[in-house]
């Protein structure tokens, strides 16, 4: 196993700093363009973060913390930032994703004393029983998952203007 918490915090940490120095004043061409319908722009990868550092990632450990596998945790709409459209600017939404995240990373260090509690285990809605050692995994990886997405999105809307560089920029191959 390659899971160590102090290097998923890593991660964690580094997340909303990465994401502030790549995307804040771009222009709106690059943090609205996506790949299609039922996809995610840039600006809406950032509001799907802040809600799960609200609504998932910090309850559920504090949920699996309180009730053990007893109970299964409460399953969160990873597309309810697609329902409440707010109309904030793309600094605004990386500051409020910055400040939510150092709460949560400072509360998840408060939480978790020991390394006997990442076996500690919890009931997923979907997937059974799940450590915590894997919600945390999930975290940081999840955060990696939508940093290159954006990249993607972003990438990809220069396809047809790189002309015959298409061959050498696997981003843009599908």
């Amino acid at each position: 196993m390659n899971f160590k918490m102090t290097e998923a915090i890593e991660v964690l940490e580094r997340t909303p700093q990465t994401l502030e120095c790549f995307l804040s004043g771009l222009s709106e061409g690059w943090l609205q363009g996506n790949e299609g319908e039922g996809t995610w722009n840039a600006s809406e990868v950032i509001e799907h973060l802040i809600e799960g550092e609200k609504q998932n990632w910090m309850p559920r450990l504090e949920f699996i913390l309180q009730e053990g596998k007893d109970k299964p945790f409460p399953p969160f709409d990873r597309y309810s930032h697609l329902h409440d459209k707010h109309d904030r600017s793309m600094e605004h939404k990386l500051l409020e994703f910055k400040t939510i995240r150092t709460q949560n990373i400072a509360r998840l260090k408060e939480l978790m004393e020991t390394e006997a509690q990442l076996e500690l285990s919890g009931f997923h809605p979907a997937f059974g029983v799940v450590k915590i050692r894997e919600l945390i995994a999930t975290w940081a990886v999840h955060d990696l998952t939508h940093m290159a997405q954006i990249v993607r999105v972003m990438a990809k809307r220069y396809t047809t203007d790189v002309g015959p560089w298409i061959e050498y920029l696997g981003i843009l191959k599908k």
